[in-house]
């Protein structure tokens, strides 16, 4: 990774032994021009060297992702064995079983179907492993390489290798993977609707969204979290116009608002009966998009009384987000238009303007007949200041799977006009499914009325409490440890049960099954957590001693279930690159659970602490299994913190 670098480095150094030489030789027709020329080569010299420094420095302390490693080395085998094969298949992936080793290369049977239909050679994929194998360049995590079945590479790692990664990990913390450049991510997600409270459709984007916009923060990138609220457009005529008449002197005295959802039911109500109303809301309407004061500001009390509805949620659920919604993008929409109008890209239809995009069948409508505009118009605007002002390199919009079609034609109008190249610019809609009750139906209340965000999670809160004093933890707990259990139960399960699905699928809400303290569930992680924490604790050991154990002792990986939680903790890296490509964030929580229990297989077959039976005092420490603990702990303490879970000391 540092080669592009070290070989720009020698190159600048040759050109200054090259400018020294013409200054001998008085070849330089200035000799100011010569010596400013030479001062800027030996500043880039000194900066890349500089640079070259921290990148090193930065890279021993990040946590290597082994797969990765590996996929390096077995590239180059491919590239020495067979040199004029373009572009051959890599596969490297971690074995299912020890008698296979620790990690598999299983690209020789790809690579024989490529020199059959390419070549027309028949080379069977056993005699392509065997050449691969050969060509393995020296390394340091590989202790040796097997040939299994039609051509398998079973690879067995070091264990003076994994070993020395568990060290690093416990003495620099868990490190981001490297990841190069750093980059611009704009996150969309949340984007309620003002006057309308948030539900239960709300809480996955929400939930989604924070968990990667954590990941990629983590990971090094620069990101932006955005909230892209519903807080423009016709329904504000009529919201206004109720609120003239409900409280007359509002630009005097702050309208008591207290239920917003039965003042949008009131306004909406007289919109669709009152034909009066109706005009005037119009009217209203007008008088808000020309920026009449007295408008502005009825709108922005509205708006206010949303947002403080809305923070109680991102509250409870530990939420960071910067709000620009729609309104903000208003006086670019004219602009759009104009831009799509330019290149040739607008077509009249009954007065609409519209955009057909290559592949789509419905086009898109960036101007209606009355001349206002529509969620295209402001989306495309949106899409095009994350680019151009923003100058986000990787976009990402967390929307339920319903508007698939609608975010891929207005990508693909995007891409159309100019504005991005999807190989230099990642554009990606997050799609989610729906939320589901018990009975596989939409999620409703048994009136049939969409479900409360802020009831579900104060219905959380209270569950999750029955459940503690179910298990007597009230006995053993303060309140403040008891009140923290709460609180971290209650939303640490609601946000894993959502994050732990495809979220690519419908998923089926159930506390009962959430708040189960066995199988892949936030009670069962946050309690084996605690657990963990516990041992070292327990057994008189401070952090302070933990941190000195890390420099001095050697991880000996000498027991099976050792060796298994040692390249089950150090998968972590390689977990995250694959969530930083696919966006699918359950395989996070399926790692979390399986690292949980590796952990369990260890410790029920590992002592830590031993104990006199007699006696129960301690009369012997594995330092190195309480490193193994710790180093545990560390890693999920991180899954916790990516996914937006607050674990808890005691529980």
């Amino acid at each position: 990774q540092f080669a592009f670098q070290e070989n720009e480095i020698k190159l600048l150094t040759a050109e200054i032994e090259r400018l020294k030489n013409f200054g001998c030789l008085g070849v330089s027709p200035s000799l100011e021009g010569l010596r400013d020329e030479n001062a800027k080569l030996k500043y880039r010299l000194n900066f890349l060297k500089k640079s070259l420094q921290e990148e090193r420095s930065k890279s021993t302390k990040s946590m290597i992702n082994i797969n990765s490693c590996l996929q390096e080395i077995f590239g180059a085998a491919i590239q020495a064995a067979y040199p004029d094969l373009e572009n051959p298949p890599l596969v490297v992936t971690p074995s299912q079983q020890p008698k296979f080793g620790d990690y598999q290369c299983n690209s020789a049977m790809g690579i024989s179907q490529i020199l059959l239909k390419t070549r027309e050679q028949k080379v069977i994929p056993r005699e392509i492993a065997e050449k691969i194998a050969k060509n393995i360049p020296a390394n340091e995590c590989i202790e040796k390489v097997e040939i299994a079945g039609p051509g398998f590479i079973n690879v067995h790692l070091r264990k003076d290798f994994v070993s020395k990664q568990l060290s690093s990990l416990l003495i620099n913390g868990v490190q981001p993977p490297a990841i190069g450049k750093r980059k611009k991510v704009v996150v969309d997600f949340s984007s309620p609707n003002i006057a309308k409270e948030m539900h239960v459709g709300h809480l996955r984007s929400t939930i989604i969204g924070e968990s990667m916009c954590r990941l990629f923060e983590f990971a090094g990138y620069d990101v932006l979290r955005l909230n892209h609220l519903g807080d423009w457009g016709t329904q504000f005529g009529m919201l206004i116009a109720h609120l003239q008449d409900k409280f007359p002197d509002y630009l005097t005295v702050s309208p008591p608002i207290g239920d917003l959802q039965a003042f949008y039911k009131e306004s909406k109500q007289r919109f669709d009966t009152e034909e009066e109303f109706k005009k005037r809301a119009y009217q209203c309407v007008v008088l808000l998009q020309s920026k009449n004061p007295d408008f502005i500001k009825a709108w922005n009390l509205i708006c206010d009384v949303s947002r403080r509805e809305f923070q109680k949620i991102y509250n409870c659920l530990d939420i960071t987000i910067i709000e620009r919604g729609e309104s903000f993008y208003h006086e670019m929409m004219k602009d759009i238009v104009k831009e799509f109008e330019d290149k040739g890209f607008v077509q009249v239809d009954d007065g609409r303007k519209v955009v057909f995009v290559p592949g789509f069948p419905v086009p898109l409508t960036i101007m209606k007949s009355d001349g206002g505009y529509t969620y295209d118009t402001s989306d495309l605007a949106a899409l095009k200041h994350r680019l151009y002002e923003e100058k986000g390199d990787i976009l990402i919009y967390v929307v339920d799977s319903g508007q698939s079609v609608h975010f891929q034609t207005v990508f693909a109008a995007g891409q159309m006009i100019g504005w991005y190249d999807p190989k230099v610019t990642r554009v990606a809609h997050a799609a989610f499914g729906v939320v589901l009750g018990e009975d596989k139906k939409k999620f409703k209340t048994r009136s049939g009325d969409t479900v409360r965000l802020i009831d579900l999670l104060e219905e959380g809160l209270k569950r999750a409490m029955d459940k503690l004093k179910d298990k007597e933890r009230d006995k053993v707990l303060t309140p403040e440890e008891l009140k923290a259990a709460q609180t971290s139960v209650a939303f640490g399960c609601i946000k894993y049960a959502d994050l732990s699905h495809n979220r690519l699928n419908d998923y089926v809400f159930s506390f009962d099954k959430m708040l189960d303290d066995r199988g892949n569930t936030a009670a069962y992680l946050l309690y084996a957590f605690t657990r963990i924490r516990a041992i070292a604790r327990l057994a008189n050991i401070d952090e302070q001693m933990l941190r000195k154990a890390a420099r001095e002792e050697v991880l000996v990986l000498d027991h099976e279930k050792e060796w298994k939680l040692g390249k089950c903790i150090l998968r972590f890296p390689e977990i995250l690159q694959k969530i930083l490509e696919d966006l699918l964030l359950h395989t996070l929580c399926d790692y979390l659970y399986e690292l949980a229990t590796t952990f369990t297989e260890f410790y029920d077959s590992c002592y830590c602490v031993e104990k006199d039976r007699q006696t129960g005092q301690i009369v012997k420490v594995n330092m190195w299994r309480l490193l193994l603990c710790e180093a545990t702990a560390t890693v999920m303490a991180k899954g916790f913190d990516i996914l937006g879970i607050k674990p808890v000391q005691r529980m």
